[in-house]
């Protein structure tokens, strides 16, 4: 896992010196500590040039598009892996930031074709798989995670193109006569004649989902499209699809076969992902997800030797300590636990927030920060969890949907809290995708009037309602491959963001190819089930969890990796924090209603679930805000 930035001019302009690239990449070193290299084009003359970062250098010739990279080096730690990587014809410039775990399945078949290789690295065997087979062809036959940039000399085009999922970044900045193109926006801060400006046009969705979809807060600033490539030529931005999720399902599973076949492809996928010439470790929750990635990462290695890492709380109502134990002891892990308490949490919050360049989406972002921190003593890569709960229907929400019917507790509860906007309430909690969609919001209408007096619900969701309405299968598979579409994005940037500030990869096991496929072809019916005259959410993964450790560990309350936040909030550090350097922010930059939220703040004991967030969100955004566009 690495960084990758670099800039096109579209006009006349030129590049003299390496000074922008350079700053560009110091500015996401802790992407890639071990290495770096530039590559200045000139695509006019058709040449290129290559330089490090150590000092400043002038071309020889003036370029129009640069090429630089961060190495943490994972695979081949010689410097045959160094990147930008340029084909032996010299036709193709190569950056890639991610790992692709069948890379070496196509390692023979490529020299028997005539091609040769000079490393290990699966970066190599990408680049002579595009001289191969071609952009869109090369993409369909990876099974990774990953941001790729091109430039190829014979089209005169530059690729850039984003994993499956969204495990990897990969943002674009559309100028005028600039394109640009990064790991980590704040790689632009050093583009000359650039100032992050504020897109508060989804402000509404931000509000209620605390995220955009796969585009920022920023003007001209997007996240690639997960699953498509951008072919950049004659100064023409194109977008290409080679990865759709729709087309998963449809070969269903025979309930009868599903565990079997399920536990081949976990076990498959942890095994392909263990593959590193430096030490791999685990994330280590103790719920059922990362315990069983961590059940098959153990058999990969000695006994005894697999390290873990884990963040505890002293509050036992957020604490999964006994069941991080429990596996510790069970597979004779070498585990690592450290516990977060409200002092750490706001002495990092801005940290984070530098490294996240969005307001932090999750309270519990902070703990990925704290585990990665303390992860980088011990080990460089670390498997997690991630996508399980999507792509198995792991939530609650999901059993809500199967039983079809909203008039229950909780929609009493709504109903209560929003009388202010019944309308509003009742149009998407009677339509059943508007309320799956709901389901994933984390702010309430409510809160979302109390903040922004001109909140528009039907805006807030359009967009997600617009994905939603274009995927195929039963109500159930429609809802995972939502939930892998919308929600599982911005905890993949968690991940990626709080991992990468301290040079730690992550991967991901449930999110392999093959896992998905699979777990896509899984029946609605094998996944939401009785389990002791009780519906069980990811029924199939809990029973394969109960065959390595126990009924009672799988089929336990699922927690999730909670944060105490009414408790942190109470502390004397948040409301210092709030009324000397928030409150003020807020009030000058005029966004937000405050008269609700001043309220909320002074009565943290009692406020709502809802109103907590809201005060988490708001402050997490006057942090970015100060940080990135002051």
């Amino acid at each position: 896992m690495c960084g990758f930035t670099g800039y096109y001019h579209l006009n006349n302009t030129r590049e003299k010196s390496t000074q922008t690239i350079c700053q560009m990449l110091l500015l996401q070193k802790h992407r890639g500590p071990d290495d770096s290299g530039i590559v200045g084009v000139d695509t006019k003359e058709r040449n290129y040039e290559e330089s490090g970062i150590e000092k400043e250098l002038n071309f020889q010739s003036p370029k129009d598009l640069l090429f630089g990279f961060n190495r943490l080096s994972i695979l081949d730690l010689s410097a045959n892996g160094h990147q930008p990587m340029i084909s032996p014809d010299q036709k193709v410039v190569l950056m890639m930031n991610g790992e692709i775990y069948n890379a070496f399945d196509f390692k023979a078949a490529l020299e028997q074709k005539g091609h040769s290789f000079k490393s290990t690295s699966d970066t190599e065997i990408v680049l002579h798989l595009y001289m191969e087979y071609g952009m869109e062809h090369m993409l369909t036959l990876l099974n990774g995670m990953f941001a790729v940039a091109i430039y190829d000399f014979n089209l005169d085009t530059l690729f850039l193109a984003r994993d499956r999922f969204g495990i990897k970044p990969l943002y674009l900045l559309q100028e005028e006569n600039r394109i640009a193109f990064a790991s980590e926006m704040k790689s632009f801060k050093a583009l000359p004649d650039f100032t992050f400006e504020p897109d508060f046009s989804s402000m509404d969705e931000f509000l209620l989902f605390r995220n955009v979809i796969n585009t920022t807060l920023f003007k001209n600033i997007i996240n690639c499209t997960p699953g498509t490539f951008v072919r950049i030529k004659d100064g023409t931005v194109s977008t290409q699809i080679f990865y759709d999720i729709n087309a998963e399902g449809e070969e269903e599973i025979t309930v009868t076969e599903t565990k079997k076949v399920l536990e081949k492809a976990l076990q498959k996928s942890v095994t392909s992902q263990m593959m590193s010439d430096v030490k791999v470790g685990c994330q280590l929750s103790g719920g059922v997800d990362s315990s069983l990635v961590t059940y098959y990462a153990a058999q990969q290695v000695d006994q005894g030797n697999l390290e873990t890492i884990s963040i505890t709380f002293k509050d036992p109502a957020f604490s999964e300590e006994k069941y991080i134990d429990y596996v510790a002891e069970k597979l004779a892990l070498k585990a690592h636990k450290y516990e977060m308490d409200a002092d750490y949490y706001f002495e990092v919050l801005e940290k984070a927030i530098w490294h996240f360049e969005h307001p932090l989406n999750h309270p519990n972002t902070i703990g990925i920060y704290l585990l990665s921190q303390e992860a980088k003593k011990h080990v460089t890569v670390l498997l997690s969890g991630e996508g399980a709960d999507e792509s198995l229907a792991g939530y609650s929400r999901f059993i809500r949907a199967q039983k079809g019917s909203p008039f229950n507790k909780q929609w009493l509860g709504g109903l209560k809290r929003n009388l202010k906007h019944l309308g509003s309430y009742l149009r998407y909690t009677l339509d059943g995708d508007k309320r799956m969609i709901m389901e994933t919001a984390f702010g309430s209408i409510t809160t979302a009037h109390a903040l922004k007096k001109d909140f528009d619900f039907s805006k807030a969701i359009a967009h997600r309602n617009s994905t939603f309405k274009k995927l195929k299968g039963t109500t159930n598979l429609r809802q995972r491959k939502y939930e892998l579409l919308t929600y599982l994005p911005d905890l993949l940037m968690r991940q990626d963001k709080m991992s990468m500030a301290h040079s730690i990869e992550n991967r991901v096991p449930f999110l392999d190819n093959t896992m998905v496929t699979t777990a896509l072809n899984t029946a609605g019916e094998a996944l939401i089930a009785l389990h002791n005259n009780k519906l069980e959410g990811k029924k199939v993964l809990k029973d394969i969890c109960a065959d390595k450790f126990e009924e009672k560990f799988a089929y336990r309350d699922k927690m999730g990796f909670g944060i105490p936040l009414r408790s942190f909030l109470a502390t004397n550090v948040f409301q210092d924090k709030w009324h000397k350097q928030i409150e003020p922010g807020l009030i000058k930059r005029n966004l937000f209603q405050l008269d609700q939220l001043k309220t909320w703040v002074q009565n943290i004991p009692t406020a709502t679930p809802e109103q907590l967030d809201a005060i988490w969100l708001v402050m997490g955004f006057e942090i970015w805000a100060q940080m990135y566009l002051d």
